[in-house]
């Protein structure tokens, strides 16, 4: 099949090196659209130019070359790792990419005298015990649920903690042994509590049950028939879990790979065990070009998600796949190299691994079915709004903006994007609004729509549609932004709710004249419109309730001159609260440690005339 290319090969391959390296090929625009690597590069390089190529990918590749520039390195190894590295720098077009987490989170236990548990993610800065890293954060939420059920261990803020004065609900369920209230617990308990904790996050069970029965025996024989029930119920909640988590066997580090690939849709399932409990799962969903072979796909990913040196991901010491790749033990060994432990990567053919195998399939492949479902009642519905508005194109791209707020405090307002194939949370953004009159929805959205749009837009970043939820007030902030608009014209339409406020009720207003759209509410275009439109607002809801979050829990304290987060803390330890800091004479507030006279008063003052 003929190929033509930008690109002077022969010139290039005639100096070409054969030792082993990373090859990347860029357009006439200068974007890198390829990364690879390989052993030989001039063998490697020269195949992407054989006058027989057969590959739709490659010549559609090939023929947008325009420069490709080497990297040599000593190994094969290197390369790889050089490889993920660039690939994960530049996201090439002719790359399978994946869309990986920033950072992946943990089960943190403090090194406090008291420590607590708790969701961890990001730098590991604070002193204390990192477990994980787990697959997702719902695997994480979910494992602490069930250890409050079993372990007594507080799990609440250090703030929180430090500013009680009697236990709170959690003490009351029996989920936590109130360390922050003296006389409650003693220290000794609360360390045997934390260290049985540590124990079950080791996947140490069964030495967590051989100590839990001492102890209710030795509680028994002393005639401690309360602190003996303490412990039966705890061997009662760790047998349920276990029943629930564990699996057969005694492998205790595996990682488990099911593939599936269905009408261009590739979905990855991660199947986690270690230490003989199933830490969770996650389907990924990689961004495949077409006509991508499987071997490549499956390849791409297991390089990309384990020779990610920015994240703090472990390997298993087993990594399980479907099917062999031809760069299998190359992968193994850059794996082993980069982490500096021993891993196998291999294909069970019989016995337990086997079944794991067939049960991350199986996850796999309902998951690509569920995408394709989803995918074509998308179409669907993308079709049917083509068909009621009549436009000249069809839609590929629509935003929706709504506001939120309680009162008109702490105003959100947020932006969901929509193309054909669904949500595009990526491109999701929220805008804390400043500046207006409380309550004001008509400035909030002007100022929404002049922030968003303020600087030119990429022609496929332009929506063909802008939903604004509201009325003929809301939508005419939008009508007038964009009177002078310089580029392409975007439909606006606005949403407003009937006046029963119910689903399938709610009036379509079209621009400029305001003509009312009437849709029929089992329509399929109706559906996709109270879709976005329903996603607007919860987006805007999460966005106001987390800033109102963080203005109900920001502390009256903060902002005084001279009162740093330890006279802070002090404060609330020695005063006993908040609400005692508030009601403390200036000389009860010099009584504290690091406070004088002078600066007593001025945190007397700075609160009181807050609450005038």
């Amino acid at each position: 099949m003929c190929m033509t290319s930008l690109f002077d090969s022969a010139a290039f391959l005639k100096n070409l090196t054969n030792q082993p390296g990373v090859y990347r090929m860029y357009n006439d625009n200068q974007q890198v659209i390829y990364v690879g690597k390989a052993k030989d590069l001039k063998k490697r390089v020269s195949s992407y130019f054989r006058a027989n190529q057969t590959s739709q990918k490659t010549i559609a590749l090939v023929r947008q070359i325009a420069n490709i520039e080497v990297t040599v390195t000593h190994t094969e190894t290197e390369a790889l790792i050089l490889e993920n590295n660039l690939i994960k720098q530049y996201l090439p077009k002719y790359n399978i990419l994946l869309r990986d987490d920033k950072s992946y989170p943990y089960i943190f236990l403090s090194g406090h005298k008291h420590p607590r548990l708790a969701f961890h993610r990001g730098p590991k800065k604070e002193k204390g015990q990192y477990f994980g890293p787990y697959p997702s954060g719902g695997a994480v939420r979910e494992s602490l649920r069930i250890m409050q059920k079993v372990f007594p261990v507080r799990q609440c803020e250090d703030t929180y903690y430090q500013a009680r004065s009697r236990p709170c609900l959690q003490h009351q369920l029996k989920r936590c042994l109130a360390p922050c209230v003296e006389g409650y617990v003693e220290d000794i308990d609360y360390t045997q509590q934390v260290n049985l904790v540590k124990l079950f996050l080791q996947g140490r069970n069964q030495e967590v049950v051989t100590q839990l029965v001492d102890k209710m025996d030795a509680a028994s024989q002393n005639l401690a028939f309360e602190q003996a029930a303490m412990y039966r119920d705890q061997l009662t909640a760790l047998k349920k879990v276990r029943e629930t988590q564990s699996v057969s066997g005694d492998h205790d580090s595996l990682d488990i790979l099911g593939f599936a690939s269905q009408h261009g849709v590739v979905c990855i399932h991660l199947l986690v065990v270690r230490d003989g409990k199933v830490l969770g799962s996650k389907s990924y969903y990689p961004k495949t070009p077409k006509n991508s072979e499987n071997e490549e796909i499956l390849t791409s990913f297991v390089a990309q998600y384990y020779l990610n040196q920015t994240s703090e991901r472990t390997p298993a010491k087993e990594l399980l796949i479907p099917f062999k790749l031809t760069e299998q033990v190359g992968l193994q060994h850059a794996i082993e190299q980069l982490h500096e432990t021993k891993v196998e990567l291999k294909v069970p053919t019989r016995g337990e691994r086997l079944r794991y195998l067939k049960l991350a399939q199986t996850n796999a492949e309902n998951a690509v079915s569920t995408k394709l479902s989803e995918s074509l009642s998308m179409q669907r519905r993308f079709e049917a709004l083509d068909m009621l508005l009549e436009l000249p194109e069809p839609i590929q791209r629509m935003e929706c903006f709504d506001i939120s707020h309680t009162m008109g405090q702490q105003t959100v307002a947020s932006c969901v994007v929509f193309n054909r194939n669904g949500p595009m949370k990526t491109d999701y953004r929220k805008y804390n609004i400043t500046g207006i009159t409380p309550g004001d929805d008509y400035a909030a959205m002007a100022q929404v729509l002049s922030r968003r749009y303020k600087s030119p837009q990429p022609e496929d970043k332009i929506p063909d549609i802008i939903f604004i939820d509201g009325g003929k007030g809301q939508l005419a902030q939008a009508e007038n932004y964009f009177v002078d608009w310089p580029q392409k014209m975007p439909l606006l339409i606005g949403v407003a709710k009937g006046t029963s406020r119910k689903p399938g009720l709610e009036t379509l207003i079209l621009a400029g004249s305001h003509q009312i759209l009437n849709v029929e509410s089992h329509s399929p275009a109706l559906h996709l419109i109270q879709h976005i439109r329903d996603e607007s607002h919860r987006f805007a809801i999460t966005g106001h309730r987390a800033r109102r979050q963080k203005v109900k829990t920001t502390s009256s304290l903060e902002g005084i001159a001279g009162v740093g987060p330890k006279k802070r803390q002090n404060l609330l330890k020695y005063l006993g609260g908040m609400q005692e800091v508030k009601n403390a004479s200036i000389d009860d507030i010099a009584k504290v440690p690091g406070f004088s006279l002078q600066l007593a008063e001025t945190v007397f003052y700075h609160l009181h005339e807050k609450s005038d």
